[in-house]
């Protein structure tokens, strides 16, 4: 997937970013950024910025910054990489200190609590909101205001054996709750698995598992007016429930670690189905060797009312302290150029945020990658207050209590909502 023609759309995208200055007609510009910031200028971008970016993209980031160089001669862009283990503490001692970068990819669930330190720039008109992924682009918002792309994105989905599922009797893959948990069953029954699905027994993290069965049950995870936090619903409740019961019917370990399932487990059968991301498709395919991407398929997250999942990935923001706010948003828009994402996506295998970059030949053939481009179109993001990541940790203590100790979901769920409401929404 390594295409020379992909890299010469970049490059002359790249000139294209040079002559326009990342500019956009207003006649094109529909479903734009903010149109009461100052927008960016018409010519070429010029002077020093500052990025910072965490792990592979912060190693992988200076060669592509090159190609915004070459593109605009009078600018410089300096990047460095960050840890992720340490990147949120640098951030907010960057804010308080007042000593933040120019640009900086931050993870979505920061972005209330940046912005609500009044520390990120609001994106500028011409920045079209209306080319990414509904659910991605909801990342970047805070109180309806947008701060920022998003720079790459990420869904789950469920892998699955599907030579183990034919021999459980199912050519092809379940579309609703009921068909998933009867191919689950089959697994074991039919085709020899132990686990019939690899799901996360709680603890952190086990929101993003969870939540994909809420979201296509019509869930949403707040109210009054996207004011406060909504965890104590029917739809969540059954969502739950539904949960729940693969571990209660032992289709699922209650004694499952963090990583339900390893590449191992999935090459052997033990457990033929789990939920990742599209970074597990080389994991398993190394483990697996030869021919074994043959033996596996992704299918969508199967539907109550609909088909939703969980949408993560990084944004790219401008603080507000920059020096050089035009060239700082300058790169930015580069790296929102559907061209410049084909071309990142062969460098890192992190996947568009912009939609018609799955045009390209480089994604649109591969029919797995085609599989997270359509789960893309309807995933979700969690709301965007600061106080999240404290209070989706509540959640994974009590959704532990429901799989391992078959606590009562509606106990569980009443306590979140408590708490939640006595954490508050952090704005």
């Amino acid at each position: 997937m390594r295409r020379k023609s992909a890299l010469a759309v970049v490059l002359a995208a790249a000139t294209a970013v040079a002559l326009s200055a990342c500019g956009r007609d207003d006649e094109t510009s529909g479903g734009g950024g903010n149109a009461d910031s100052q927008d960016i200028s018409s010519g070429p971008a010029s002077g020093t910025i500052t990025v910072w970016a965490m792990g592979a993209e912060g190693e992988k980031l200076p060669e592509l910054a090159k190609e915004f160089e070459t593109a605009n001669s009078g600018a410089k862009v300096q990047v460095t990489a960050i840890p992720w283990d340490s990147a949120h503490d640098k951030f907010t001692t960057a804010i308080a200190a007042n000593k933040t970068p120019d640009v900086a990819m931050v993870g979505t669930t920061w972005m209330g609590e940046f912005a609500g330190q009044d520390a990120l720039d609001p994106t500028p008109p011409s920045i079209d909101s209306a080319v990414f992924f509904p659910g991605a682009q909801k990342t970047t918002q805070v109180n309806g205001t947008s701060y920022g792309i998003p720079w790459y994105v990420e869904t789950r989905l469920i892998f699955y054996r599907k030579d183990l599922a034919a021999k459980a009797g199912f050519a092809e893959p379940p579309k609703d709750w009921d068909g998933l948990k009867a191919m689950a069953k089959a697994m074991q029954d039919k085709a020899g698995a132990k686990w019939g699905m690899g799901f996360q027994a709680g603890g952190t993290g086990s929101w993003q598992s969870v939540m994909p069965f809420a979201w296509s049950n019509g869930a949403a995870l707040t109210k009054d007016d996207d004011k406060s936090y909504n965890f104590d619903t029917p739809e969540m409740l059954e969502a739950v429930k539904y949960y729940q019961s693969f571990f209660t019917e032992g289709l699922a370990d209650k004694a499952a670690p963090a990583t339900p399932t390893t590449e191992p487990d999935f090459v052997s059968g033990k457990v033929p189905m789990f939920i990742s991301g599209p970074w597990e498709m080389a994991g398993v395919e190394k483990v697996g060797g030869a021919g074994f991407k043959d033996k596996y398929d992704v299918m969508q997250i199967p539907a109550k009312k609909t088909s939703s999942s969980f949408v993560g990935g990084s944004d790219l923001v401008v603080f507000k302290n920059t020096k050089n706010r035009d060239t700082a948003w300058k790169f930015v828009k580069f790296l929102g150029d559907p061209a410049t994402q084909v071309k990142w996506y062969q460098m890192s295998t992190d996947l568009p945020s912009v939609t018609s970059a799955w045009d390209d030949p480089a994604l649109k053939s591969d029919t797995k990658l085609a599989t997270f481009g359509t789960q893309l179109k309807t995933a979700q993001a969690p709301p965007s207050f600061p106080s999240w990541e404290q209070v989706i940790a509540q959640f994974d203590t009590e959704m532990e209590k429901v799989t391992k100790s078959g606590a009562d979901p509606a106990a569980a769920l009443k306590a979140v909502q408590q708490q939640a409401e006595s954490i508050g929404t952090g704005q």
